[in-house]
């Protein structure tokens, strides 16, 4: 074969070499999920772990916190989504407008089920919810998300009733309960670290109850399909604490 025959076929040799690892980066950064303009797709939704998940999360959380949260094409995303959904994990978060889940994790349209509930209590539907997001549509990662400050502790340390409200706070109340080493004049609203403790002792309680009123969630835990975990917010740094 002539040289510049050779020549030529190796540099296309090259150049199809070169094109497949592009491609092939291409594909692993979408099945990753690291691709900010798409969404998680199937296959990248099965080969997250639980940990990894978690990882990922975490990970966002602070890129929020530091103010570099990833820029994304929405339109993209909204077209990527239509189709199908395989979020990586489903968040139970309180009511609050201070916490925007997606943004606090730096996740966009596809990526996470957020529930959301004054007090981030747990109930049927809430439950249900889970079950469906992980059982059902591939989540691999359950959270039960506090933050500081929250109004619905603070309703349910003062006894506030209100129409349902009520209702909804004395489901609080056995986290009230639950913190010692304060005495009967400390445990009131405008102690903030009876508050905190009560925040995070609810968190707590929520995430136990996730198991103990979810066989669904329990049995996909102890085999390791999915994990559950509890974290808190916190407003004035913008950082997420796990706390369980």
């Amino acid at each position: 074969m002539p040289t510049n025959q050779c020549f030529m076929r190796s540099n296309i040799m090259k150049y199809q070499s070169l094109l497949f690892a592009s491609v092939l980066l291409g594909l692993t950064q979408v099945c990753l999920g690291q691709d900010a303009d798409l969404p998680l797709s199937q296959a990248g939704q099965q080969a997250f772990t639980p940990d990894q998940v978690l990882e990922a999360l975490l990970a966002g959380n602070e890129r929020f916190a530091a103010g570099e949260a990833t820029q994304r094409d929405i339109t993209a995303r909204i077209a990527a989504s239509a189709q199908g959904q395989y979020p990586k994990a489903v968040i139970l978060s309180c009511l609050d407008s201070r916490v925007p889940v997606e943004k606090v994790f730096d996740v966009s349209i596809g990526d996470i089920f957020v529930g959301r509930v004054a007090g981030n209590i747990v109930n049927e539907d809430q439950l249900g919810s889970m079950e469906f997001a992980t059982k059902l549509a591939g989540a691999k990662l359950v959270m039960v998300l506090g933050h500081s400050q929250c109004g619905a502790v603070k309703g349910a340390i003062d006894g506030a009733e209100l129409g349902n409200l009520t209702a909804l706070l004395a489901k609080i109340r056995p986290a009230v309960d639950g913190v010692e080493g304060f005495s009967p004049d400390q445990r009131t609203s405008s102690n903030d670290d009876f508050v905190e403790q009560v925040i995070d002792q609810n968190v707590h309680d929520m995430v136990a109850q996730v198991r103990e009123q979810s066989s669904v969630l329990a049995n996909l835990e102890q085999s390791g399909q999915i994990k559950i975990v509890g974290a808190s917010y916190d407003l004035n740094t913008g950082k997420v604490e796990l706390i369980d």
